[in-house]
């Protein structure tokens, strides 16, 4: 079956930087399309980024040039680097494959 394991998630000063990974098994993930979306506290969910299986990728306005997706097929593993982290940056972090999401890792931006 699907598992989306995430990781790196943490408390971070604004302006600072974490990496997520998201560890996936359980079907074809070097021809899969992964991304990432949140959930800060009392909201919905909000996607924030994509990467196709060509490394084409995708951002939502509010994280453009702050977040950088990648993936390591090799490893089965996708990464949400965040750079310039804001306090509106604090949320879960939901690892995404279709219909599937992993557990989440929340992502704190705090002084």
């Amino acid at each position: 079956q699907v598992q989306l394991v995430e990781s790196g998630g943490g408390l971070v000063q604004p302006g600072g930087s974490l990496r997520l990974s998201c560890a996936a098994s359980g079907f074809a993930f070097s021809s899969a399309l992964m991304g990432w979306a949140r959930q800060a506290p009392g909201k919905g969910l909000e996607w924030v980024s994509e990467i196709y299986s060509d490394g084409i990728t995708s951002y939502a306005d509010s994280v453009k040039g702050r977040f950088t997706i990648s993936r390591d097929n090799a490893k089965n593993t996708v990464y949400l680097q965040m750079n310039s982290l804001k306090f509106e940056d604090t949320a879960v972090y939901y690892c995404r494959r279709g219909d599937n999401r992993g557990q989440g890792t929340p992502v704190t931006v705090s002084s």
